[in-house]
């Protein structure tokens, strides 16, 4: 397994490590055992927020505040995260318990996503601020290059369609939660009177509700 991470981190990740344990923490999951992932991803979380933020910011020097964040949120979403994570070649490598590895919890969205952000703390830790910058900014390009015009989230999307419609706003309900605790799924159905309604599952409650507004738009296109 540590030759596996290192050449992991070396190849994949452009770093040579110093502290191994590090990755390897980054790597695991809590089904695994007590030393988990969890810590990192909190510290990733917030370097990936601030160097896409900035990247942005110097991309888009005429964009308003507003256009900027949606940008922003398809950036750091979840989903952007577990893209990375497979696009690295990330999922075998992921450490799970018995019942975890038997649910196929390293193909799912939130453990993928979270692993690469532990990942981008373990290199906050092994290196510096601007190395794990810099990897975030070769990881991301792709995704930052894909952007034209700035997204808008499908739930304000709808909002506001609803709004030039002159109905009332959209309603989402949770019409079940299944699954693993470490990889739950999610449905959840959007309505808007008069014009339709729509079904989607999600990793999460919120994304499902996103899915649901997607999927409710694409039908009334």
């Amino acid at each position: 397994m540590s030759s596996d991470v290192a050449d992991f981190v070396r190849q994949q990740i452009g770093h040579e490590p110093i502290d191994l344990k590090l990755f390897e923490r980054a790597l695991s999951h809590s089904s695994a055992g007590p030393d988990s992932y969890e810590r990192l991803e909190f510290l990733g979380d917030r370097v990936l927020g601030l160097s896409i933020a900035s990247a942005l910011y110097e991309r888009y020097p005429k964009e308003p505040e507003g256009q900027l964040s949606r940008r922003f949120n398809a950036l750091v979403a979840r989903e952007t995260c577990a893209e990375v994570g497979r696009d690295l070649g990330l999922p075998p490598l992921i450490r799970l318990g018995k019942q975890a590895r038997e649910d196929r919890a390293s193909q799912s969205e939130n453990v993928v996503g979270d692993v690469v952000e532990a990942l981008i703390g373990a290199l906050l830790l092994d290196a510096d601020f601007d190395v794990a910058r810099q990897f975030i900014l070769r990881a991301w390009k792709p995704y930052l290059d894909g952007q034209g015009r700035a997204p808008q989230h499908p739930k304000s999307a709808l909002q506001e369609l609803a709004a030039a419609r002159e109905v009332r706003p959209p309603q989402y309900s949770l019409i079940s939660r299944t699954g693993a605790h470490h990889a739950p799924l999610f449905t959840v159905k959007v309505s808007v009177n008069g014009l339709g309604e729509a079904t989607a599952e999600g990793s999460s409650k919120q994304d499902a509700e996103t899915a649901a507004a997607a999927e409710l738009l694409k039908q009334l296109q």
